[in-house]
């Protein structure tokens, strides 16, 4: 797989790349941003996986995200994929809502026209993308975390809980922790799965939980003046499920904080410092 170099800044003494790609899972030029911090010729660095939310591309935690100065002094790779598949032959919502389509994928493969050639982020992000940074940065695969915001929160808790042997560390800012039983989760799960609803507790941090899905523990942030913190986010049902499994989950309330990026900003260090105790070795 070959890649072009879009940009390429320094930062804290690291590198802010974003970079292009020709993606075989979407069918699509997909584009993410790698931020690589100072390190010795020949090290192998840890590898923090971010997942965005609604309406996001990788530029939005890239800009906003404040993540490079702890990134750097931890000695973290910073890795952002795009939300979905973009291009002019991609379906988005028929009546442009910004909760399904383009900049909604959900972190899914869909299996429904007109979306399931173009839709499968959660190969993209999962096996495809993995594949490619590996062979062209220094990264320790056997060292990778992963985190997202909102519907990327939601795509980071599913994916570490379907595979706990590949990540250390998980955690998320104000994430969707059970579409199935929410609006955003109900459209797009339907929309890009269909009615068996089966299927939908695959991409569902609270049904997967239920199943028996384990993982060693969670850190989430939820800001209390989050606007979807009652009808979309219900961090509650991710509580009663992890404490039902057994499942140590440190769940913050942040007093004032909303679902925007200066949320995000403020508490990364936090997170990125939890991951990093946890990538120790």
């Amino acid at each position: 797989m070959t890649m072009q170099t879009v940009s390429l800044n320094r930062s804290y003494g690291g590198t802010q790349g974003v970079y292009k790609h020709a993606s075989r899972a979407t069918g699509t030029d997909m584009t993410f941003s790698v931020y690589v911090p100072p390190h010795q010729d020949g090290a192998r660095l840890p590898v923090v996986w971010y997942l965005s939310g609604l309406t996001c591309t990788h530029a939005n935690v890239t800009e906003k995200g404040d993540f490079r100065a702890a990134c750097a002094e931890l000695g973290l790779i910073f890795i952002a994929p795009d939300t979905s598949p973009r291009g002019a032959d991609v379906p988005g919502d028929a009546n442009n809502a910004y909760d399904f389509g383009l900049g909604a994928g959900f972190y899914v493969d869909a299996t429904q026209e007109p979306y399931a050639r173009n839709y499968r982020m959660w190969s993209y992000v999962t096996e495809e993308l993995p594949q490619l940074v590996a062979n062209q940065f220094p990264i320790d695969s056997s060292r990778q975390s992963i985190l997202g915001h909102s519907m990327g929160g939601h795509g980071a808790l599913t994916i570490a809980l379907r595979h706990p042997d590949r990540y250390r560390a998980a955690s998320a800012f104000a994430p969707i922790v059970a579409p199935s039983q929410v609006p955003w989760g109900i459209k797009a799960l339907g929309g890009y799965l269909g009615d068996d609803k089966a299927a939908w507790r695959k991409h569902d941090a609270v049904a997967l939980i239920e199943d028996g899905a384990r993982f060693p523990e969670f850190l989430v942030d939820q800001g209390d003046a989050d606007n979807f913190l009652t009808e979309q986010l219900r961090p509650e049902l991710l509580q009663s499920a992890c404490a039902k499994a057994g499942i140590p989950l440190t769940l913050r309330h942040q007093p004032g904080y909303d679902h925007s990026y200066y949320f995000i900003s403020t508490f990364m260090a936090d997170h990125l410092r939890w991951h990093a105790a946890r990538l120790k070795g």
